[in-house]
C-alpha cells in the first residue's frame, strides 16, 4: 500500500463517518443541535512519538529513519500489514512530501541510499 494510498483511505474513512452520522440523524435533532451547539467537533491530532535517539535535533534524520523502518517493515511482513501503519503514519507527519517523493522514485530506480 502506497503512502497516497494511505492517506487516502483515511480521507475516505473520515468522510464515511461523517455521512453515517448525518444519516443516522433524525431532522428534528439536527435543528435543535445546530441552535444550542455552537462548539466545532473535537480534532485529534497526533504526529510521531518522541523517539530517544532523535532529541529535538536532527529532525531530519528521524525522517528519514522512519521512513526507512516502514519500508523494512513491509518488506519483512509483507504489503498492508497493519503493523507498519503507524511507521508510515510517523513518516508522513514527520517528512516533507518532496522528500517522499524522491524516495521513493530513488527506490523504483534502485538508487535509494538507504539500508532497506
Amino acid at each position: 500500500m502506497s503512502v497516497q494510498d494511505y492517506l487516502l483511505k483515511e480521507v475516505e474513512e473520515a468522510i464515511k463517518a461523517t455521512k453515517e452520522v448525518f444519516v443516522n440523524e433524525k431532522p428534528s435533532e439536527s435543528v435543535e443541535q445546530e441552535t444550542t451547539d455552537d462548539e466545532t467537533p473535537e480534532i485529534k491530532l497526533e504526529t510521531a512519538p518522541g523517539d530517544y535517539r532523535f532529541p529535538t535535533t536532527n529532525q531530519s534524520r528521524h525522517c528519514f529513519t522512519r521512513y526507512v523502518e516502514y519500508h523494512r517493515c513491509v518488506a519483512a511482513m509483507g504489503d498492508g500489514a497493519a503493523e507498519c501503519d503507524k511507521f508510515a503514519k510517523y513518516y508522513c507527519s514527520l517528512c516533507p512530501g518532496e522528500w517522499v517523493d524522491r524516495w521513493n522514485e530513488q527506490r523504483e530506480n534502485g538508487t535509494f541510499p538507504g539500508p532497506l
